[in-house]
């Protein structure tokens, strides 16, 4: 595949990315807006929607049956129904994760109304109630008992009919339907949403600063679910540990005892360059319950618990005795696996330093075909509670069974599992589930009959490291990793299709052996990618470049690096971040910015030879604590992003210090004014065991 795209196609693939960023995902149940062919016929929304002719059709039908008189009343009570089809129907009517019955009206008594483009948002729920209050409306969509209804589900009022009826006042009123937009969330004015396209002054980052809190390498960190300023650490080969961690520019390190792991997993996990402990998630109720999940590899010829079936089947026109093995290795002989443990004993499980690994329950087993590209992470949804299981495609050159496309199978797909509602065993097999949980009935199947139900979103070459933004949970970012060209980062919604293989990021994929067939390139709608980067940036041969996804910076350590995605490559080669221009509009301006360790770190950063870049070795991951603080888990140590000062980096925002930084200690890594050089220092013969694969 390399060498085989003209400049010109490259370029033209580029502006298609850049001008294809649609708005957000923000149709009622996570749903991603579409385009139609034809417009629509009762609600007036042309291009990108949240309505099939059937949800139209639907709309229609409650608004005649609402027998509204008044033509003034009429019209209004038509813009208000129609807004579950804006592109934006999730934010308009969901307010703090509750669902309304009717979108948020837009009340310019309510300071704030600054995003959306008028100059001066018109106060559009007092023209809702000065024109339908003596309107009589039958099954009104403003009944009180309907505010937790989203999409103004007909109740039983009939004979309740005008708003004088169903509320004291005008105020009464807009207290319970009016809002106002901002930054963080739109109103509705009667007409499709749409945002202001200025930018607003961005202080952008001159660079990352980071500290050095730890030694070890770890692939996995997870902020304690009680609060405080702990957090777990796992390793590749299978220990978790549990670790306090210090304030930020304390000089503290981590403290965190190896000879004692809060659980360890090694007798279950397969460990390898490309195998061993992906994930692990502790319930969003741990605190009480003291449930956690780890997912690991295991080899079934080691371990008698590793025995599910194989992902490779007929159910997916796929048959293992016919696949090529890959070094030598049946298909199949290593499994993924997800499995159930508690912190539950003696003491109670926040106080809990360790825990049995003795598992409790097995929620998911499936053989892989190959050894590499199976992702592995797990994350519980900040806003529904569920499990998200990030799955690659397999393995194989180019996907050679085209299981990512395959809506059978479980392969380069994001899974949503519902883990507190046990099924019982028969229920498990006439669904055909591949272990102990069961489907959220909102999942992507309810919208397309012919997905596997655990699927959540599909497409995807090995998603590595996914996370959903704590200020924003609409915001679900998954890093996938590419094949010859492209590394990208994505937005997951409900069902949406990230392109692999008919697409590598922007680029069209030419397999070289289709032994699974094709998939045809009209047949899918991709997503393209908001954000990512060519092989060649990081490596002029186009080879040895592999994703790592982290976070949307939310701590306010570093000011100038709030709101910003940070994401990285296996490599250490750079790092970039992805922020959203302007604020609500699903579009995404990337920066590669310089890092740098702090003279002043707890640990001394060492450099790569021949520049002043510390020597991070592979980045596997990232992680944050429970004060948004963001840490790269890296071969070479655990690293915090620091105030930008401490690097001598200037941040108008960062609050100034009494203290001016002192000059750097020179047995520490000093700031680079070039950070272009020397990045490529690998450090391959130190970490060839930790090395990951992804490629």
């Amino acid at each position: 595949m390399k060498g085989v795209f003209p400049i010109s196609f490259m370029l033209s693939c580029f502006l298609l990315l850049l001008d294809s960023s649609t708005a957000l995902p923000l149709c009622l149940h996570s749903e991603r807006p579409f385009t139609l062919n034809t417009t629509i016929g009762f609600c007036p929304y042309n291009g990108s929607t949240c309505c099939h002719s059937t949800e139209d059709e639907g709309i229609q039908k409650q608004f005649q049956l609402m027998n509204a008189s008044d033509p003034g009343c009429a019209s209004i009570l038509k813009s208000i129904l129609c807004a579950r089809c804006d592109p934006f129907s999730a934010e308009l009517f969901t307010v703090q994760s509750t669902p309304r019955s009717v979108p948020v009206l837009c009340n310019s008594t309510i300071p704030g109304n600054s995003s959306q483009s008028k100059a001066a948002v018109q106060d559009f729920c007092s023209e809702v109630w000065d024109t339908c209050q003596a309107v009589s409306i039958i099954n009104s969509p403003f009944s009180p008992s309907l505010q937790g209804q989203a999409g103004g589900t007909p109740g039983n009022n009939a004979n309740a009919t005008k708003l004088t009826e169903l509320w004291q006042s005008k105020t009464d009123f807009c207290n319970a339907f009016g809002g106002a937009s901002n930054s963080e969330s739109v109103c509705f004015e009667g007409e499709p949403v749409e945002l202001n396209n200025t930018r607003t002054p961005m202080n952008t980052p001159h660079g990352l600063c980071l500290e050095k809190v730890g030694d070890g390498s770890y692939l996995n960190m997870v902020a304690h679910p009680d609060g405080s300023n702990r957090a777990f650490f796992s390793s590749q080969m299978g220990k978790v540990w549990l670790a306090t961690i210090p304030d930020e520019g304390s000089g503290g390190q981590l403290e965190l005892d190896v000879s004692s792991p809060f659980v360890d997993l090694t007798d279950q996990v397969y460990s390898d360059t490309q195998l061993g402990m992906m994930g692990m998630a502790f319930h969003p109720n741990f605190t009480n319950n003291g449930r956690f999940f780890a997912s690991f590899n295991c080899d079934k010829d080691q371990w008698s618990g590793c025995n599910g079936v194989c992902s490779c089947n007929s159910n997916v026109d796929c048959d293992p005795s016919k696949m090529g093995n890959e070094n030598g290795v049946q298909p199949c002989q290593y499994q993924a696996v997800i499995a159930e443990y508690t912190a539950n004993g003696t003491a109670s499980p926040p106080s809990s330093l360790s825990a049995k690994p003795v598992e409790v329950r097995r929620i998911f087993t499936m053989g892989l075909p190959f050894i590499s590209q199976h992702g592995g992470q797990i994350l519980f949804g900040p806003n529904d509670g569920y499990l998200y299981f990030m799955m690659g495609d397999g393995g194989g050159s180019g996907d050679p069974y085209n299981f990512a496309q395959n809506k059978k199978s479980l392969l380069g797909k994001i899974m949503r599992l519902d883990i507190n509602n046990i099924p019982s065993a028969s229920e498990i097999s006439k669904l055909g589930l591949w272990g102990s949980y069961s489907i959220p009935k909102d999942n992507a199947f309810s919208e397309d009959k012919d997905l596997q139900p655990e699927i959540w979103a599909l497409g995807l070459r090995n998603p590595w490291r996914c996370s959903f933004d704590s200020e924003r949970p609409s915001y679900f970012f998954c890093a996938d990793a590419g094949q010859d060209l492209y590394e990208e980062v994505d937005l997951i919604t409900k069902g949406g299709n990230y392109g692999w293989r008919v697409y590598e990021g922007p680029y069209l994929f030419t397999p070289t052996e289709s032994p699974g067939g094709n998939t045809s390139l009209n047949s899918i709608n991709p997503i393209l990618p908001i954000s990512g980067y060519n092989h060649s940036e990081v490596n002029k041969n186009e080879e040895s470049a592999s994703v790592t996804g982290g976070y949307v910076y939310r701590s306010r350590t570093d000011p100038c690096m709030y709101g910003r995605y940070l994401y990285t490559d296996l490599y250490a080669g750079a790092i970039w971040t992805a922020i959203e221009d302007p604020q609500n509009s699903g579009n995404f301006s990337t920066t590669r910015i310089p890092f740098c360790c702090a003279h002043d770190s707890p640990i001394q950063c060492d450099s790569v030879p021949g520049s002043s870049l510390p020597a991070l070795g592979y980045i596997f991951s990232f992680g944050e604590d429970n004060n948004k603080d963001v840490y790269i888990l890296a071969s070479t140590g655990v690293y915090r992003v620091a105030r930008p000062s401490r690097c001598s980096y200037t941040c108008s925002l960062e609050k100034a210090t009494t203290t001016p930084p002192s000059s750097p200690s020179p047995s520490h890594s000093s700031c680079c004014s070039n950070f272009f050089s020397g990045y490529l220092f690998l450090h391959l013969s130190s970490f060839l065991l930790l090395y990951i694969d992804f490629v």
